[in-house]
């Protein structure tokens, strides 16, 4: 990945894009445009084979350079730097900041294109990426811009490990509503990882880790369970509890509250009906800890 900081102290995690891919790109590109000089040439000749040769010369020089300059240019001011070989190849022009380019970093690469692609037969740009850091040409360097990889492949999720058999459903009770997000990821990028790192610090991460947890629970761990044990199965649980959130079932229409009917007037004064006191059912008191593993 590139090192870019923006102006606000941000990395951008930016893949610039090497030659090969940016050989693809422009290779793709130059197939595209010559099938486009070739059309307009055709138009050209037909529609001007009444003029003499000398207006015919300089209409074919004027439409090569718009074929070949103007074009590219406004391709990639108008796409933001996605022309039809970089979108194929996933790549895309930005400035060095990450942002999109604008008409006047096309104007100067697309300037630049002519003397080191087309006029050296790429050979100078070819020298450029590879002396470059970041695979970047002479129009790149004199336009403030760079060629990135829209397209990487993803990375693979590792999941959770499982909790023992003998720690399930012990946590159904455990309030975890006040555990924050950070939290839980810390939590999970150490269980996904805990098989690579030293013993001894994988031991004193999960303390920690199982201590911030019980910090914000407000319930001691059971006795006996490990660190790591504690914080697979408090995850589970959690992912317990997310996934029946979202597969509960809507509830019917004939499982809905009936409407309270309207009240009927009668003549005289009103009186109002007596308050209706429900029962009340005594509150189960709440677990203070953890039953102890089997």
């Amino acid at each position: 990945m590139s090192d870019l900081v923006t102006g606000d102290a941000v990395v951008l995690g930016l893949r610039p894009a090497r030659l090969p891919s940016r050989a693809l790109a422009v290779l793709l590109d130059l197939v595209v445009y010559g099938v486009g000089f070739v059309v307009v040439i055709v138009g050209l000749v037909a529609a001007t084979a009444s003029l003499d040769e000398a207006a015919q010369a300089a209409v074919a020089v004027a439409s090569l350079l718009l074929v070949v300059v103007g074009v590219p240019i406004a391709v990639e001011t108008l796409s933001h730097g996605r022309s039809l070989g970089k979108l194929a190849c996933g790549l895309r022009v930005v400035r060095e900041d990450g942002g999109p380019i604008r008409f006047r970093h096309a104007l100067v690469r697309g300037a630049m294109g002519v003397v080191e692609l087309l006029l050296t037969f790429g050979a100078v740009a070819c020298i450029a990426s590879l002396m470059s850091e970041r695979g970047r040409r002479l129009g790149d360097v004199f336009a403030g811009t760079l060629v990135v990889r829209e397209r990487v492949p993803g990375t693979r999720v590792m999941p959770v490990p499982p909790p023992p058999p003998w720690l399930a459903g012990q946590f159904a009770a455990l309030d975890l509503s006040a555990v924050p997000d950070g939290l839980w990821l810390a939590i999970r990028q150490y269980l996904t990882r805990m098989n690579q790192l030293d013993p001894h610090t994988g031991a004193a991460m999960a303390v920690r880790l199982a201590d911030d947890v019980v910090a914000r629970t407000g319930t001691p761990p059971p006795p006996g369970v490990p660190a790591a044990a504690f914080l697979m199965a408090v995850v589970h649980e959690r992912q317990s509890r997310d996934a029946a959130r979202a597969f509960a079932p809507a509830p019917m229409p004939e499982q809905m509250p009936a409407p309270m009917p309207a009240p009927v007037p009668v003549a005289g004064p009103v009186v109002a009906p007596a308050p209706v006191v429900a029962p009340v059912s005594p509150t189960p008191p709440r677990g203070t800890g953890f039953a102890p593993p089997a």
